[in-house]
Protein backbone atom coordinates (compact mmCIF):
# COMPACT_ATOMS: atom_id res chain seq x y z
CA UNK A 1 0.00 0.00 0.00
CA UNK A 2 1.26 3.54 -1.08
CA UNK A 3 -0.33 5.43 1.60
CA UNK A 4 1.53 6.31 4.78
CA UNK A 5 0.70 4.45 8.08
CA UNK A 6 0.93 5.93 11.05
CA UNK A 7 2.77 4.12 13.78
CA UNK A 8 2.07 5.46 17.48
CA UNK A 9 4.66 4.08 20.73
CA UNK A 10 2.24 4.83 23.16
CA UNK A 11 3.83 3.36 26.14
CA UNK A 12 1.90 1.68 29.07
CA UNK A 13 -1.60 2.88 28.60
CA UNK A 14 -5.15 1.68 30.51
CA UNK A 15 -7.14 -1.06 28.53
CA UNK A 16 -10.31 0.65 28.56
CA UNK A 17 -9.33 4.16 27.16
CA UNK A 18 -7.43 2.50 24.55
CA UNK A 19 -10.22 0.63 23.20
CA UNK A 20 -12.95 3.46 23.26
CA UNK A 21 -10.01 4.90 21.58
CA UNK A 22 -9.59 3.26 18.93
CA UNK A 23 -13.71 2.43 18.61
CA UNK A 24 -13.49 6.65 18.04
CA UNK A 25 -10.82 6.41 15.40
CA UNK A 26 -12.47 3.97 13.46
CA UNK A 27 -16.01 5.10 13.60
CA UNK A 28 -13.95 8.69 12.68
CA UNK A 29 -12.25 7.46 9.47
CA UNK A 30 -12.85 8.16 6.12
CA UNK A 31 -11.19 6.50 2.84
CA UNK A 32 -8.89 9.09 3.13
CA UNK A 33 -7.41 8.67 7.03
CA UNK A 34 -4.04 6.89 7.13
CA UNK A 35 -3.88 3.43 8.53
CA UNK A 36 -2.73 3.48 12.20
CA UNK A 37 -0.72 0.88 14.22
CA UNK A 38 -0.19 1.67 17.91
CA UNK A 39 2.14 0.13 19.95
CA UNK A 40 1.40 -0.40 23.67
CA UNK A 41 1.48 -2.21 26.93
CA UNK A 42 -1.18 -2.55 29.65
CA UNK A 43 -1.51 -2.57 33.07
CA UNK A 44 -2.97 -6.11 34.60
CA UNK A 45 -6.48 -6.77 32.97
CA UNK A 46 -8.72 -10.05 31.99
CA UNK A 47 -10.72 -9.04 28.55
CA UNK A 48 -13.39 -11.12 27.28
CA UNK A 49 -14.47 -11.14 23.77
CA UNK A 50 -17.37 -11.26 22.26
CA UNK A 51 -17.05 -15.03 22.21
CA UNK A 52 -16.16 -15.22 25.72
CA UNK A 53 -17.76 -17.52 28.44
CA UNK A 54 -17.75 -16.26 32.15
CA UNK A 55 -16.76 -19.39 33.26
CA UNK A 56 -13.47 -19.33 31.72
CA UNK A 57 -12.47 -17.21 34.61
CA UNK A 58 -11.63 -19.90 37.00
CA UNK A 59 -11.14 -17.87 40.33
CA UNK A 60 -11.83 -14.78 41.72
CA UNK A 61 -9.69 -12.13 41.37
CA UNK A 62 -8.43 -8.70 42.28
CA UNK A 63 -7.62 -8.11 38.63
CA UNK A 64 -9.90 -5.96 37.04
CA UNK A 65 -12.20 -7.77 34.14
CA UNK A 66 -13.57 -6.04 31.12
CA UNK A 67 -15.83 -7.54 28.63
CA UNK A 68 -14.89 -6.33 25.11
CA UNK A 69 -15.65 -5.96 21.76
CA UNK A 70 -12.61 -7.71 20.02
CA UNK A 71 -13.27 -11.10 18.43
CA UNK A 72 -12.13 -14.30 20.49
CA UNK A 73 -12.80 -15.27 24.07
CA UNK A 74 -11.02 -14.78 27.47
CA UNK A 75 -7.27 -13.36 27.20
CA UNK A 76 -4.85 -11.73 29.96
CA UNK A 77 -3.11 -8.36 29.34
CA UNK A 78 -0.16 -7.06 31.79
CA UNK A 79 2.89 -5.42 32.16
CA UNK A 80 6.07 -6.68 29.91
CA UNK A 81 3.43 -8.15 27.46
CA UNK A 82 3.64 -6.15 23.82
CA UNK A 83 0.57 -5.62 22.41
CA UNK A 84 -0.02 -3.61 18.73
CA UNK A 85 -3.43 -2.50 17.53
CA UNK A 86 -4.09 -2.65 13.49
CA UNK A 87 -6.44 0.31 12.47
CA UNK A 88 -6.92 -1.03 9.11
CA UNK A 89 -9.08 -0.16 6.05
CA UNK A 90 -8.90 -3.15 4.61
CA UNK A 91 -11.26 -2.30 1.89
CA UNK A 92 -8.27 -0.09 0.68
CA UNK A 93 -5.94 -2.77 1.63
CA UNK A 94 -7.77 -5.42 -0.74
CA UNK A 95 -7.97 -8.07 1.56
CA UNK A 96 -10.27 -9.59 4.02
CA UNK A 97 -10.65 -10.62 7.95
CA UNK A 98 -8.83 -13.90 7.07
CA UNK A 99 -6.02 -12.32 5.40
CA UNK A 100 -5.34 -10.10 7.76
CA UNK A 101 -5.28 -12.83 10.91
CA UNK A 102 -2.53 -14.84 8.60
CA UNK A 103 -0.21 -11.74 8.13
CA UNK A 104 -0.30 -11.14 11.54
CA UNK A 105 0.84 -14.17 12.53
CA UNK A 106 3.09 -14.64 9.89
CA UNK A 107 4.74 -11.49 11.22
CA UNK A 108 4.92 -13.37 14.78
CA UNK A 109 6.39 -16.25 13.12
CA UNK A 110 8.97 -14.16 11.25
CA UNK A 111 9.80 -12.41 14.52
CA UNK A 112 10.48 -15.17 16.71
CA UNK A 113 12.55 -16.60 13.57
CA UNK A 114 15.23 -14.04 14.00
CA UNK A 115 15.38 -15.21 17.35
CA UNK A 116 15.45 -18.79 16.15
CA UNK A 117 12.50 -19.64 17.86
CA UNK A 118 10.34 -22.08 15.65
CA UNK A 119 6.76 -20.94 16.13
CA UNK A 120 3.80 -22.24 14.28
CA UNK A 121 -0.32 -21.38 13.87
CA UNK A 122 -2.99 -23.37 14.02
CA UNK A 123 -6.31 -22.40 12.12
CA UNK A 124 -8.28 -23.97 14.51
CA UNK A 125 -7.20 -21.26 17.07
CA UNK A 126 -5.45 -18.10 15.98
CA UNK A 127 -3.05 -16.76 17.60
CA UNK A 128 1.05 -18.31 17.62
CA UNK A 129 2.65 -21.28 18.92
CA UNK A 130 5.96 -22.14 20.20
CA UNK A 131 5.34 -26.25 20.46
CA UNK A 132 2.09 -26.52 22.25
CA UNK A 133 2.67 -23.10 24.42
CA UNK A 134 1.23 -20.09 23.02
CA UNK A 135 3.39 -17.13 23.05
CA UNK A 136 1.24 -14.77 21.21
CA UNK A 137 -2.96 -14.20 20.72
CA UNK A 138 -4.63 -12.16 18.35
CA UNK A 139 -8.56 -10.82 18.49
CA UNK A 140 -10.05 -8.19 15.75
CA UNK A 141 -13.27 -6.09 15.33
CA UNK A 142 -14.23 -5.19 11.87
CA UNK A 143 -16.41 -2.37 11.48
CA UNK A 144 -17.29 -0.74 8.52
CA UNK A 145 -14.49 -2.29 6.48
CA UNK A 146 -12.07 -1.72 9.16
CA UNK A 147 -9.77 -3.24 11.45
CA UNK A 148 -9.48 -2.57 15.03
CA UNK A 149 -7.53 -4.09 18.16
CA UNK A 150 -4.76 -6.88 17.05
CA UNK A 151 -2.05 -8.75 18.97
CA UNK A 152 -0.39 -9.54 21.65
CA UNK A 153 3.12 -10.98 22.43
CA UNK A 154 4.55 -12.47 25.79
CA UNK A 155 7.47 -10.69 26.30
CA UNK A 156 8.77 -10.76 30.24
CA UNK A 157 6.16 -10.75 32.33
CA UNK A 158 4.31 -12.45 35.48
CA UNK A 159 2.39 -15.16 33.64
CA UNK A 160 0.78 -16.56 36.60
CA UNK A 161 -2.62 -14.84 35.95
CA UNK A 162 -3.07 -16.71 32.90
CA UNK A 163 -3.24 -20.04 35.51
CA UNK A 164 -6.02 -17.93 36.14
CA UNK A 165 -8.27 -18.36 33.61
CA UNK A 166 -9.06 -20.71 30.73
CA UNK A 167 -6.92 -19.13 28.03
CA UNK A 168 -8.52 -17.99 24.93
CA UNK A 169 -11.39 -20.45 26.07
CA UNK A 170 -8.74 -23.36 26.02
CA UNK A 171 -8.56 -25.50 29.44
CA UNK A 172 -5.22 -26.36 30.66
CA UNK A 173 -3.64 -24.36 27.47
CA UNK A 174 0.18 -23.32 28.47
CA UNK A 175 1.76 -19.99 28.05
CA UNK A 176 5.27 -19.03 27.37
CA UNK A 177 6.97 -15.82 26.77
CA UNK A 178 10.24 -14.58 24.76
CA UNK A 179 12.30 -14.03 28.57
CA UNK A 180 11.85 -18.22 28.76
CA UNK A 181 14.15 -18.77 26.03
CA UNK A 182 16.76 -16.39 27.06
CA UNK A 183 15.65 -13.31 25.22
CA UNK A 184 16.92 -10.17 27.30
CA UNK A 185 15.24 -7.44 24.37
CA UNK A 186 12.87 -4.94 25.90
CA UNK A 187 9.53 -4.60 25.12
CA UNK A 188 10.68 -1.50 22.87
CA UNK A 189 13.80 -3.13 21.09
CA UNK A 190 10.51 -5.90 20.14
CA UNK A 191 8.44 -3.69 19.16
CA UNK A 192 10.55 -2.48 16.50
CA UNK A 193 11.55 -5.86 15.40
CA UNK A 194 8.00 -6.98 15.08
CA UNK A 195 7.06 -3.42 13.38
CA UNK A 196 9.30 -3.98 10.51
CA UNK A 197 7.67 -7.61 9.95
CA UNK A 198 4.40 -6.05 10.53
CA UNK A 199 4.89 -3.76 8.02
CA UNK A 200 6.28 -5.90 5.15
CA UNK A 201 3.76 -8.52 5.91
CA UNK A 202 0.81 -5.37 5.61
CA UNK A 203 2.74 -4.23 2.16
CA UNK A 204 3.05 -1.11 3.15
CA UNK A 205 5.19 0.29 0.67
CA UNK A 206 4.14 4.27 1.62
CA UNK A 207 5.90 6.65 4.33
CA UNK A 208 5.94 5.58 8.13
CA UNK A 209 5.13 8.38 10.52
CA UNK A 210 6.24 7.56 13.93
CA UNK A 211 4.80 9.37 16.87
CA UNK A 212 4.41 8.90 20.40
CA UNK A 213 1.35 11.10 20.43
CA UNK A 214 -2.34 9.64 21.59
CA UNK A 215 -4.56 10.01 19.05
CA UNK A 216 -6.80 12.97 19.67
CA UNK A 217 -10.69 12.42 17.70
CA UNK A 218 -11.67 15.22 16.40
CA UNK A 219 -14.63 17.43 17.94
Amino acid sequence: MKQAVIVRTLGRTPYEPTWRAMQCFTGQRSHDHHDEIWLTEHPAVFTLGQAAKQEDLLQPSDIPLVRSDRGGQITYHGPGQLVVYTLLDLRRAGFGVRSLVNRLEQALIALLQDYNIAANSRPEAPGVYVGQRKIAALGLRIRQGCSYHGLSLNVAMDLTPFSQINPCGYADLPVTQLADFSISDDLSSVAQKLLSHLLRELGYTGPIQQTDEPYQPTA
